[in-house]
């Protein structure tokens, strides 16, 4: 018990040292870095690349990302590449930013692939944003916005969601209903009919503070139906600690969209055409 109560007051102790800057009117993010998970294969995309690397107005997905976290101020960047490692390493190569990459040789979930970049994550410490290198539309103002909310609230983690019309396949954030604030995200088939009605989804992105982030990544377990390392545990685990940790809503539905097909990759090329034209 003793332990447990020393864990939480060192990381309450280092929540409550974080600062933020603004420097011309942009956010200072010193201290702050990204890691982008680049390594699914994308079996139904009819294509031999990685999925990142599909194109969506003229550029990459991953390219996308890159970008709005430039946008954000997030210069250092850590790229988790799986199948065909190869591509993404030779593109990133023609980039003008030094982004690192690291490999994770097994698919065994989104937590596993964090765990490829724990030494990037050591060296950077402060706090870091893990984004899906599938989602375009995951913007500079998001990711911005939920810095500072995660900031100002002095959390070990926050979630990234979204309101969509279709909740179905995502996992839900559950509040509580008196204060808003989060109590866990449940997945799909988790969900009972109450907690499916919920339309608030996890868009996979997330803001940890890297030392909280450290402290519960080997904690995660397998035990589930996939066999796999899920990400979200690593925020149950912090809430289970006592830790604070919160949900920024997006303002757009479109945060979440990512594409599995090539009928679901027309369809954000013809999202891009409009936003951006």
């Amino acid at each position: 018990m003793d332990t447990c109560k020393n864990s939480i007051m060192y990381f309450c102790a280092l929540l409550a040292a974080r600062r933020v800057h603004k420097e011309n009117g942009v956010l200072s993010m010193a201290q702050r870095s990204a890691v982008i998970l680049a390594g699914g294969e994308g079996k139904r995309m009819n294509s031999d690349k990685p999925k990142t690397l599909s194109i969506v107005l003229g550029k990459p997905m991953l390219r996308w990302i890159i970008d709005s976290l430039s946008e954000s101020g997030i210069k250092d960047i850590c790229v988790v590449t799986g199948y065909r490692k190869e591509c993404i390493e030779d593109y990133l190569k023609t980039q003008p930013e030094p982004i690192q990459t690291v490999f994770q040789s097994e698919r065994l979930g989104t937590g596993h692939a964090v765990m490829m970049a724990e030494e990037f994550l050591k060296r950077h410490g402060g706090d870091v944003v893990i984004l899906n290198g599938d989602a375009p539309f995951m913007d500079a103002q998001t990711i911005t916005g939920a810095f500072i909310q995660h900031d100002e609230t002095n959390s070990s983690a926050t979630v990234i969601s979204a309101r969509v019309d279709d909740p179905t396949g995502y996992g839900r954030i559950v509040r509580d209903k008196e204060t808003g604030a989060l109590k866990a995200i449940t997945e799909q088939k988790d969900a009972d009919s109450e907690t499916l009605k919920i339309n608030e989804v996890n868009s996979g992105g997330y803001w940890f503070d890297t030392a909280a982030l450290l402290s519960v990544l080997h904690k995660i377990t397998a035990n589930n139906n996939a066999a796999e390392y899920y990400l979200p545990d690593a925020l149950k685990l912090l809430l289970e600690q006592g830790l604070p940790a919160g949900a920024y809503t997006a303002a757009s539905s479109d945060t979440v969209l990512g594409a599995n097909d090539p009928q679901q990759l027309a369809e954000l090329n013809e999202i891009a055409r409009k936003k951006f034209g």
